[in-house]
C-alpha cells in the first residue's frame, strides 16, 4: 500500500480541520467506502427484484428496503482515520473525534467483539482506532508513535505503554513478514510460478 501524505492549505484556521503540519490518512478507507456502497446497493437490488418477482412490491415495502440498505451502509462504513504531528482523528458519518497524541494520558485495548485501541488525552477527548488501520498504514503508526513517545517523555501517559508496545511488536512482525514475502517473490526465476514447473 502506498502512503498518503497531505499538507494543509496555508492559513487554515487552527480550530477547523487538522492542525498545520504533515498529516497522513488511511489509504484503504476509500475502498472500504466503495465496498459499503456496493453491498448496500446489492442488498437493495436483490430485495426489490425478489419483491417485484413475487408481485408483492409496494411503495411502503420499497421504502422499508431502502431504509434497510441505508442501515447496512451506516453499519459498514468505517471511520476515516487521519493523523498529524501531535494529533490523531477519527471521523465517522456523523461525528469527528480527535485526541492530542502528544498529551495522551491513557492507551488501552477495548473490551468487546472487535479489538480497538482506545486513546485518551489530557482534555478528556477519546478516540477508538482499529489496529488493522495502523498496521496497514505505517505513516499513521509513525505519527501516533511519535506523539505517544512525547507523552511518555512529558510524563502524561500513565497507563498504556504495554498496549503501545504490543501494537509496535505486531506491526514489526507484519512488516517483516511482508518484506520476506516480497523478497521471495523477487527471487523467483522467470517462468516459475504457481502451477508451473521449473
Amino acid at each position: 500500500m502506498g502512503r498518503h501524505i497531505d499538507r494543509p492549505a496555508p492559513g487554515r484556521e487552527a480550530g477547523r480541520g487538522e492542525p498545520p503540519g504533515t498529516s497522513a490518512s488511511d489509504d484503504g478507507w476509500t475502498a472500504e467506502l466503495r465496498a459499503a456502497c456496493g453491498c448496500s446497493a446489492l442488498l437493495l437490488g436483490l430485495l426489490l427484484v425478489i419483491d417485484m418477482g413475487s408481485g408483492r412490491l409496494t411503495g411502503l415495502r420499497a421504502l422499508l428496503w431502502v431504509a434497510l440498505a441505508v442501515l447496512l451502509f451506516v453499519v459498514l462504513v468505517p471511520p476515516r482515520v487521519t493523523a498529524g504531528e501531535g494529533w490523531l482523528a477519527s471521523r465517522g458519518l456523523l461525528r469527528r473525534r480527535q485526541v492530542r497524541t502528544d498529551c495522551l494520558v491513557g492507551v488501552r485495548w477495548s473490551d468487546g467483539v472487535s479489538l480497538r485501541l482506545v486513546l485518551r488525552d489530557l482534555d478528556g477527548a477519546r478516540v477508538e482506532v482499529d489496529p488493522r488501520v495502523l498496521i496497514a498504514n505505517p505513516q499513521l503508526w509513525q505519527l501516533l508513535d511519535a506523539g505517544a513517545r512525547s507523552s511518555l517523555g512529558r510524563g502524561t501517559l500513565l497507563c498504556g505503554a504495554t498496549a503501545l508496545r504490543q501494537l509496535s511488536e505486531r506491526i514489526d512482525r507484519e512488516t517483516a513478514a511482508s518484506r520476506a514475502t516480497r523478497a521471495v517473490i523477487r527471487r523467483r526465476p522467470e517462468g516459475v510460478g504457481p502451477g508451473r514447473r521449473p
